[in-house]
């Protein structure tokens, strides 16, 4: 299977025959596994001594001559602290408890239960990553993905060139725009807007779209805010499948050579 490679400019330099995983079978399944396997929950529970920085001691007994005792009064015996007393009188409020003024929650979450640790196959995260790898070179993946290509034919992908080395983010939008086409651009650059509902008042006011990724080689650089980079050592499943298969990548011509070392024997 042979692709063009191009300049930064769009102009054809080269055919390329590129390597086996881009024409692997595509397990969705596996795919969507693996990335259930790797989402994180930002773990959170209430502090350790919420509701117990009292003077609270242990629960009120009802026995005759014993100090502090609730023989006689009619309370309930729970915990309570004391904010004033007359010899064996004392003037107490229930603390510590749930159902009290101040008192700790009754079931809070936990620490514990939010850790989630992937434990995917080896040979299942081989299969994702071929898979997501060859997504990106199948036009029929990447038009399913994207509604506004719905009815359109993407051609010429994987999308390969020699090297990106731009000084300038206009430059390089620019030659993406070129290399793309108007169509596949406009899903390619990296929208932001506000979000609908009650999300703007609870840390997350703007959302965005994937994007274009570009995955560059060892010794290749690049720094923009316009569209995702990544190394190809580096570059993972979730990277590639970012929202679904047949995500929109351009890989330079080093990348390539590196993913095939990396993963071309698999």
């Amino acid at each position: 299977m042979k692709a063009q490679i191009l300049d930064i400019k769009g102009n054809k330099v080269k055919d390329f025959e590129i390597p086996k995983f881009f024409s692997a079978k595509i397990r969705e399944d596996i795919v969507s596994k693996v990335l259930e396997a790797m989402k994180k929950t930002q773990p959170y529970a209430p502090s350790p001594v919420a509701g117990k920085q009292h003077a609270a001691k242990g629960k009120v007994k009802h026995l005759r001559h014993v100090w502090r005792s609730g023989y006689g009064r009619g309370g309930s015996r729970v915990p309570r602290k004391i904010f004033s007393r007359r010899g064996s009188q004392f003037n107490w409020e229930a603390a510590e408890i749930p159902f009290a003024r101040g008192g700790m929650r009754a079931h809070p979450p936990k620490v514990i239960a939010m850790l989630n640790t992937p434990r995917v196959n080896k040979k299942e995260m081989k299969i994702a990553m071929l898979s997501a790898l060859s997504s990106t070179a199948n036009g029929k993946e990447i038009a399913k993905r994207y509604s506004s290509l719905e009815g359109k034919k993407v051609e010429n992908v994987p999308f390969i060139v020699s090297e990106i080395n731009m000084a300038r983010a206009k430059d390089l939008i620019a030659g993406m725009k070129k290399i793309l086409g108007e169509d596949l651009f406009e899903v390619g650059i990296q929208k932001r807007q506000v979000r609908n509902g009650k999300g703007k008042a609870r840390g997350r006011k703007y959302k965005k779209n994937a994007g274009l990724l570009i995955v560059l080689g060892a010794d290749e650089k690049l720094k923009t805010n316009a569209f995702d980079v990544k190394n190809a050592r580096e570059v993972s499943v979730s990277d590639l499948a970012k929202g679904g298969l047949g995500r929109l990548v351009v890989y330079t011509e080093k990348a390539i050579n590196e993913l095939n070392a990396r993963v071309g024997k698999q």
